[in-house]
C-alpha cells in the first residue's frame, strides 16, 4: 500500500517526517483544526493528519514530494506553529498517527515547541545532514509566501493548475500584463523554485541519502 516507504519491522528503518502542528492564539480565536484537516485530507501521507489534543494535530509522511504542499498550505493560513521531526519511528507504525512513538515523534515535539519563538513559526529537528538546510529553505520560502496578497494567490493557484498567464488573465477578466504584474509581486517564480528546493532537500533526508549540509 505504501510502496517503498512502507513501515515494516526490519533492521533498517526508513526515515520519516512527523509533523506536529498547533494553532496560534487558539484561546482567543475559533477552532481551525477541523477545516484544516479537511483541506489536508488529500495529502500523500503514511498516516493522515488527526487531532491529538486540543488545538493540535499530527501526521506522518515519508514521500518527499508531500512535504512542500502540506507546509505551503499551513503557511498560507498563517495560523499555525509547525514542527517537523525527521528520523525513525518505532515499527510497525500504528494505524493512527497520534499513537506512534520514536525519535521522529520526539523531535517533532521539540520542533513545534521551538517554533513558537522562531522565524515564521516553523522548525525542523533531526540529526541527519541536511536538516538545517531544509529548515533554512522553508524559512526563505515562507518569506516569499508572506508577501502574497489575495490577488497574488489567485494568480498562483491558476498557474499551479497549469494555466498560462494569458489563460489566467481570461479567467480573472484582466490583461496578461496585469497577471504578469501580480505574479511578479507575489513572487510566483521564486516560490516555485523554493518549492522545488524544499522537495529536493526532503528527498535527501527521507530517502536516507545524505543531503547538502
Amino acid at each position: 500500500m505504501y510502496g517503498r516507504h512502507q513501515i515494516e519491522t526490519e533492521e533498517t528503518a526508513v526515515p520519516v517526517a512527523v509533523l506536529t502542528v498547533d494553532q496560534r492564539g487558539s484561546r482567543t480565536s475559533d477552532d481551525r483544526v477541523p477545516a484544516t484537516l479537511e483541506a489536508l485530507a488529500g495529502a500523500t501521507l503514511l498516516r493522515p493528519f488527526e487531532r491529538t489534543a486540543g488545538d493540535e494535530f499530527q501526521g506522518v509522511l515519508a514521500e518527499p514530494g508531500a512535504l512542500a504542499p502540506v507546509v505551503e498550505a499551513l503557511l498560507r493560513e498563517d495560523a499555525w506553529n509547525i514542527g517537523i521531526g525527521v528520523g525513525e519511528v518505532e515499527e510497525p507504525l500504528p494505524a493512527h498517527a497520534r499513537a506512534g512513538r520514536g525519535a521522529a515523534y520526539l523531535r517533532a515535539r521539540d520542533a513545534v515547541t521551538a517554533a513558537k519563538n522562531s522565524p515564521w513559526r516553523l522548525r525542523v529537528v533531526g540529526d541527519a545532514a541536511g536538516v538545517r538546510a531544509l529548515e533554512t529553505a522553508l524559512w526563505l520560502w515562507a518569506a516569499v509566501l508572506a508577501r502574497r496578497t489575495a490577488r497574488g494567490w489567485e494568480v498562483a493557484d491558476l498557474v499551479d493548475q497549469g494555466l498560462s498567464y494569458e489563460e489566467a488573465g481570461r479567467r480573472l477578466g484582466i490583461s496578461q500584463s496585469a497577471v504578469s504584474q501580480r505574479a511578479q509581486a507575489a513572487g510566483i517564480v521564486e516560490g516555485r523554485r523554493a518549492r522545488e528546493l524544499v522537495t529536493h532537500l526532503a528527498s535527501g533526508l527521507l530517502d536516507g541519502a545524505e543531503a547538502p549540509a
